[in-house]
C-alpha cells in the first residue's frame, strides 16, 4: 500500500539518520569495538531507533522483541553496529516497497492520495548489480 507524504518524508529523515549514525558508530568500531557506548550517544541511538520503529511498523521492524537498547546494560560499539545494519536493511526494504520506476525513466515513490512526484535513488539491490 503506498505511503503518504508524511510518511515519506519520516522514512527518508529517519534513512538519513540512520546511516549517519552507523558510519559514526563503525568509526568506534573499527577503534575498539568492545568498548561501551557512552550514555550520551546511547541517548540519541535510542531516539533514532524509537523513530525508527514507528517508521517501519509491525510489517519491517527487524527485530520483533527489540525496541532499543537498555541504558543500565552499557552495549558495545559492535553491538550498536550490528543492530544499526538490520534497521538500515528493513529500512531500504520498505523503501524500495513504495517505490516504482516511471516511464521517463526515474525512480519515484507511489504517494497514497496524491498525485505528487517524489524523485528518490532506485533501490539499493538494483544499483549493486551495476
Amino acid at each position: 500500500m503506498p505511503l503518504t507524504l508524511s510518511e515519506v518524508e519520516k522514512l527518508e529523515k529517519v534513512s538519513g539518520q540512520m546511516d549517519g549514525l552507523h558510519k559514526e558508530i563503525t568509526t568506534l568500531v573499527k577503534k575498539s569495538p568492545n568498548d561501551g557506548l557512552n550514555k550520551f550517544k546511547l541517548k540519541f541511538v535510542n531516539a533514532i531507533l524509537s523513530d525508527a520503529n514507528n517508521v517501519l511498523g509491525s510489517t519491517h521492524k527487524p527485530l520483533s522483541d527489540f525496541e532499543q537498547f537498555d541504558v543500565d546494560d552499557v552495549p558495545t560499539t559492535s553491538d550498536v553496529a550490528l543492530i544499526l545494519g538490520q534497521y538500515i536493511e528493513e529500512i531500504e526494504r520498505k523503501r524500495a516497497d513504495n517505490i516504482k520506476r516511471e516511464p521517463a525513466g526515474y525512480w519515484a515513490y507511489q504517494i497514497k492520495g496524491s498525485d505528487r512526484v517524489v524523485r528518490t535513488a532506485p533501490p539499493k539491490k538494483i544499483q549493486e548489480r551495476k
